[in-house]
């Protein structure tokens, strides 16, 4: 891919996220100064976890690595789409040689995380995946822990804090304040901005469907190529990630998530209660850090936008160095160093 299409991409990827915050999020870009860029510093290259493990959980058996100290404080790491557990692979060892206990689970319908039932809905919506991780934390014994990630991670978090807040010491959060409702999501958004979402249209169709299906590798090697136009990421790494595409519960949860969004498919009732509370976009308590990347070629809200989405303390970081959409395995100790420093705040 040319340099010139990459700056293109950026440029216009860029535009169209200035616009989906002010209509998504529905707030004023009112705000702060952003703060100089951080300049991204890169880990040693890690290509594999020293523990994978399995648990039941809720309605789960959940695939998930571990590293560091049993007794440490413990820190949850959640990946978003389409990528996997190998976002945190550099991140890890950074946190257990400070000390913590590091989680890294893969969701529903990545990796090797299974529905226990076959009779259990394949369901994406947003409130789903949240609960799975609170029940992941109660079947490890994890009474309270550190949260941090990144697309439907970030998302997950936010919503944990929200809504689970005595379960969460602190957040780290990629692109801010995620948590989102079908009655906004049926508002259009100006054209530029609807293109950036071209894939959720895509899913909306059964030729969709049936595209993923058919292409996954392609489709989410395309992905990482425009969320992160500035990272040169070998086929060796792609390739470990893309592994976790291949579970057979995969391409339904992520057509799920975004037809649900949409309000083109239907959740579960047991999940009502908590999507009425996050429609109200609930304001978050906990300490949190939000990150961004300078290069992030997804679409994504500028921090002025959530700001005050945050009542506790509270620092946004902006990371340089071209530093995209994947930002945990682009810029590790950055993002290792934002977990650490959220404890202290």
């Amino acid at each position: 891919m040319s340099d010139q299409i990459n700056l293109q991409r950026r440029r216009f990827f860029g535009m169209a996220a200035m616009t989906f915050a002010a209509v998504e999020l529905g707030m004023a870009a009112a705000a702060s100064a952003q703060p100089a860029a951080t300049p991204a510093t890169k880990a040693a290259g890690h290509t594999s976890f020293a523990a994978l493990k399995q648990v039941k959980a809720g309605v789960l058996d959940v695939g998930y690595a571990e590293a560091g100290p049993a007794d440490g404080p413990a820190v949850l790491l959640l990946h978003g789409w389409p990528y996997d557990i190998y976002s945190f692979v550099d991140v890890a060892p950074l946190l257990a040689d400070a000390g913590y206990r590091v989680i890294i689970p893969y969701l529903r319908g990545y990796g090797t995380t299974r529905f226990l039932s076959d009779a259990t809905p394949r369901n994406g919506q947003q409130a789903a995946l949240a609960a799975d991780m609170i029940a992941l934390m109660d079947a490890l014994g994890i009474e309270k822990a550190i949260v941090a990630g990144y697309d439907w991670g970030a998302r997950t978090v936010n919503i944990m804090a929200a809504l689970w807040p005595e379960r969460c010491k602190a957040m780290v959060s990629v692109s801010g304040y995620l948590i989102g409702s079908q009655e906004i999501n049926r508002k259009p958004l100006p054209p530029k901005a609807e293109q950036a979402w071209w894939y959720q249209f895509y899913f909306a169709t059964e030729r969709g469907r049936l595209g993923y299906e058919a292409n996954r590798h392609d489709f989410a090697k395309l992905i990482w190529e425009t969320a992160s136009p500035s990272w040169h990421f070998d086929d060796a790494t792609f390739d470990r990630s893309a592994a976790a595409f291949e579970n057979p519960d995969h391409v339904e949860i992520v057509v799920h998530n975004y037809r649900w969004r949409l309000g083109l498919v239907e959740g579960e009732s047991q999940y009502d209660g908590f999507e009425e509370r996050l429609a109200k976009g609930p304001v978050i308590t906990i300490p949190t850090i939000t990150m961004e990347g300078d290069a992030n070629g997804a679409p994504h809200p500028e921090p002025s936008a959530y700001a005050k989405k945050f009542s506790g303390p509270y620092q946004h970081r902006t990371v340089g160095g071209g530093i995209g959409h994947n930002l945990p395995q682009e810029a590790p100790q950055a993002f290792a160093q934002a977990i650490i420093d959220v404890d202290k705040l």
